[in-house]
């Protein structure tokens, strides 16, 4: 065997082991390409779960919303039944004590033309008395709307709260995509600058091969 044959032989060997090559490169290269589409599948899917349960839980927050919602009317409504009613009952008591006052001044009459001294002690007693009354209703109806204004107070503030609440919801919704977005241009950027570099090295070997060619038709 001359050397020009063995020369070409050990060409031809290279020829081959840079196929080999090249074609091991290009399988490495394909199984990245599926390997990033799956990753980036991954992070879609899971961020397309995170949204899902966010949403969930947004829409269970605006139910329990709604539920208090209908409690503090509920309550409001209850309330004012229960003022109309004391209303009913301190009218009633007026009437009855407006009705026993002017039984009472009549009986004060017929006192006061019996023994005129004896009814003026009576009369002094039962206008203290009505006094007394008159200021015992009008202490019954402050506590009623100091009531009713405390319990509508309570209800706004736990409106306010839920309100906050679901504002700080939004606010982690919006974070939470931000950080997917931010994750997958991270994603696709490194995969660019992988598919690059094999890219890069394939031509690299595309350039050998063709020159190993070049020499050994020299």
């Amino acid at each position: 065997m001359t050397r020009t044959d063995a020369d070409f032989l050990a060409l031809e060997g290279e020829n081959r082991q840079l196929k080999n090559t090249v074609a091991a490169l290009r399988t490495e290269l394909e199984r990245a390409n599926g390997e990033t589409d799956s990753a980036v599948r991954h992070a879609t899917s899971t961020a397309m779960a995170e949204i899902s349960q966010l949403k969930s839980t947004v829409g269970v927050l605006r139910d329990e919303l709604e539920a208090t919602r209908q409690e503090v009317q509920s309550a409001a409504a209850r309330a004012a039944a229960a003022a109309g009613d004391e209303i009913v009952q301190l009218k009633a008591t007026a009437t009855a004590l407006r009705d026993q006052l002017e039984l009472e001044q009549s009986q004060r009459d017929e006192a006061v033309r019996a023994a005129h001294n004896a009814s003026q002690n009576e009369i002094v007693q039962l206008r203290a008395t009505a006094s007394a009354l008159r200021d015992e209703l009008e202490a019954a109806r402050i506590d009623r709307d100091a009531a009713v204004h405390q319990a509508i107070a309570s209800n706004q503030d736990e409106l306010a709260q839920m309100r906050s609440t679901i504002a700080a919801l939004r606010d982690q919704l919006e974070a939470a995509n931000i950080a997917r977005e931010d994750a997958e241009a991270a994603m696709r950027k490194e995969h660019r600058n992988e598919i690059s570099d094999l890219q890069a090295t394939v031509r690299e070997l595309r350039d050998r091969l063709q020159d190993a060619a070049t020499e050994a038709s020299r």
